[in-house]
């Protein structure tokens, strides 16, 4: 199984997310948003966006772990924040930059992110969902 992250010619090429993946493989697993919570249910990082990215990103490779796979399988990511606004990249980007670290994976995937006015539970302030290919 493998994943290739393409930024073709002919559009724009940033440096925190790919245009695309290439996934090979023969199990194609799409996880459920992921939200700040730890195993046991508990809040993380409440009022810390950096800190609840952080979690969601731990729980997407927790979750791919328990199936066989890594964090490195991960095809797409779909981030839901609330009441996002250019000023929370930072933020944004610090979360990810430590789950990667703690995960020892490079976090950069084709990524949507989406602005919501809400998630299911007040102090959520992001969710996330992965769609992965296990080979």
């Amino acid at each position: 199984m493998a994943i290739t992250l393409v930024n073709p010619d002919g559009l724009p090429k940033p440096e925190v997310y790919r245009q695309l993946s290439i996934a090979t493989g023969t199990k194609l697993v799409f996880l459920a948003g992921q939200v700040a919570r730890d195993a046991d249910g508990g809040r993380v990082g409440e009022g810390d966006l950096a800190a609840q990215v952080e979690q969601c990103y731990l729980n997407i490779g927790t979750a791919l772990a328990a199936i066989g796979g890594s964090f490195d399988d991960v095809a797409k990511l779909t981030v839901y924040v609330v009441d996002w606004t250019p000023d929370k990249m930072p933020l944004l980007g610090e979360g990810v930059a430590r789950a990667a670290e703690k995960l020892g994976v490079d976090p950069v995937k084709p990524i949507t992110l989406l602005g919501v006015a809400a998630l299911g539970e007040p102090d959520l302030l992001v969710e996330i969902e992965a769609t992965a290919v296990l080979g």
